[in-house]
């Protein structure tokens, strides 16, 4: 497996200084879980990190910070919701990580013809939608752009667009300045975790035409 779109450095720091909500951190975290070069860039920037904290000199502490602690110790523990059995409806996805199949989701359903979508429950607040995206080998999808962010890191399957090829293990980053033509790779189903924010936009006549029967 070859993978030869990345992340931004920009994209990989803020994952590693804990600046991304729950979805576009589980995104980029899903394309870790296939990138060994990210996965040693996101290291050495984390090991960078710790290095200008160990620098620091060291700060004097509140004249009231023992009470606060001891304050705390007798505040009730927080409730820890129960963790998602692995045998849900994401244990059959083929290239998607141990910590996504731990959240729960929906059934596919048919958002149009031959694309399904399988919506992904966070366990935290966040401001990103994350969902499966399943569209069948061969087919292009119509023209269209997004009015925020979209962060898709490919699971199996491939496709292109702007001339360039995504495969298993590739991640894409669009914004609202790239308008996309997709076609579908002829080897089978393209399966791909999908962190969006914004709405998606559809183009052309009949793109117009069926926007109001889909909602991503």
């Amino acid at each position: 497996m070859t993978i030869t779109h990345h992340p931004t450095d920009d994209l990989l720091s803020a994952y590693a200084s804990g600046n991304l909500d729950q979805g576009q951190h589980i995104a980029v975290a899903t394309h870790l879980s296939h990138c060994s070069v990210c996965c040693s860039w996101v290291n050495l920037i984390e090991n960078f990190g710790g290095l200008i904290l160990s620098a620091l000199p060291p700060a004097a502490m509140a004249s009231d910070a023992l009470s606060e602690i001891e304050a705390r110790l007798n505040e009730p523990a927080p409730t820890i919701a129960s963790v998602q059995s692995p045998t849900n409806t994401l244990s059959d996805i083929p290239g998607l990580p141990v910590f996504v199949r731990m959240l729960s989701a929906g059934k596919w359903s048919w958002i149009a013809p031959y694309i399904q979508i399988k919506r992904i429950a966070l366990s935290a607040p966040s401001s990103t939608r994350v969902f499966l995206l399943k569209t069948s080998p061969g087919i292009k999808l119509l023209p269209h752009a997004h009015t925020g962010f979209e962060m898709t890191s490919v699971l199996s399957g491939s496709f292109t667009h702007d001339g360039k090829h995504y495969g298993v293990g590739d991640f894409d980053l669009g914004d609202p300045d790239v308008d996309h033509e997709i076609a579908i790779g002829p080897e089978g189903d393209c399966v791909c975790l999908v962190a969006m924010q914004g709405k998606l936009q559809l183009k052309g006549f009949l793109g117009h035409l069926i926007q109001p029967l889909i909602s991503i």
